[in-house]
């Protein structure tokens, strides 16, 4: 009971869930206009050193985020090129931006800040620094209400923020607006969404780059919000497993806050073994616990907590007919 009331591991959890949320509706979008997007691990950590390194460079870390947005646009970009307008095997253009970004990184890290493939520590405006709501600190010794919002619902970075607004907004976007309409069409029938004159091409070019902007945002929070600096392979693979909440979720909005949070709360367990063995009565070993989400991720890509079908022209490239 301990483990399930504390509000420090739930607090944790919403950092934590915080890029694989972001991640997980990038994801969305592409996957939704037809466009499987492997490479959301590439982007984050390509946006991740990006977003550190000017932040560090400038001293201002909204410069650091729209250099990480750039970084993930860039290869956001390169990916829809391969997929889209050469028609090339979307798997292999993820997994090639995944290598590509993993060895470029550290490359460039050493080149820049000869720190071993890393930046240098991030400080003061060089990072998001955590927003206190009004009347926290008012309400902090009311019992049950003041602890959860005091500590638990205040307190975070901007961004964090951002992403929780994101869902209605995708929600929103994806069923409540002609671009949502033609979008989750164009991964179903493109040949339809062509007769009724829509650009296919420009559709999935649009939903590619919101990907690209999204998974900036997501790398830069690793860098400069969950963390102070980039570190080799810092995303540990985020972007592989918000790809598998993408599945658990079905491809909606709702559902994929409700499955990055829940991937979000392993995460956050893992930190406290101690909180653990004083709810159970017994010790965990550390690596099991760091290794749940990806457990978590097997189980759920080989289908074990139901089918889930995804866009039926997903990761096929459409050829106009004449």
């Amino acid at each position: 009971m301990d483990l399930l009331f504390n509000i420090q591991v739930w607090d944790s959890t919403i950092r934590l869930a915080t890029p694989l949320l972001l991640a997980c509706l990038a994801g969305l979008f592409s996957e939704r206009s037809g466009i499987f997007d492997i490479g959301l691990e590439g982007k984050m950590l390509a946006a991740a050193f990006m977003s550190a390194a000017v932040a560090y460079t400038s001293g201002s870390v909204w410069v650091g985020l729209l250099a990480g947005i750039g970084a993930s646009l860039a290869l956001s970009l390169l990916h829809g090129l391969a997929s889209i307008t050469f028609r090339g095997n979307q798997l292999i253009s993820g997994v090639a931006i995944n290598f590509l970004a993993a060895g470029l990184t550290v490359v460039v890290a050493q080149s820049w800040f000869a720190q071993g493939g890393r930046t240098p520590q991030l400080a003061g405006a060089a990072r998001f620094e955590q927003i206190e709501l009004p009347f926290a600190s008012a309400v902090a010794d009311v019992p049950f209400i003041g602890p959860i919002y005091a500590d638990l619902i205040s307190g975070h970075t901007i961004l964090v923020y951002f992403a929780l607004l994101c869902v209605p907004a995708t929600w929103w976007l994806l069923y409540r607006t002609r671009f949502g309409l033609r979008l989750r069409a164009v991964g179903e029938n493109p040949a339809a969404v062509d007769t009724a004159g829509v650009s296919v091409i420009g559709l999935r070019f649009s939903a590619v780059m919101i990907c690209g902007v999204l998974c900036g945002i997501a790398g830069a929070y690793l860098a400069t919000g969950l963390q102070a600096g980039f570190t080799k392979d810092m995303t540990a693979g985020r972007g592989y497993i918000a790809l598998a909440a993408l599945i658990f979720a079905k491809w909606r909005p709702w559902y994929a806050l409700s499955a990055t949070i829940l991937f979000g709360y392993l995460q956050a367990i893992a930190l406290r073994p101690d909180l653990i063995e004083s709810s159970f009565g017994f010790e965990i070993q550390g690596q099991l616990l760091d290794a749940l989400p990806f457990i978590m991720t097997v189980v759920i890509l080989a289908g074990f907590v139901g089918k889930a079908i995804p866009p039926r022209a997903g990761g096929e490239p459409y050829v106009k007919e004449r």
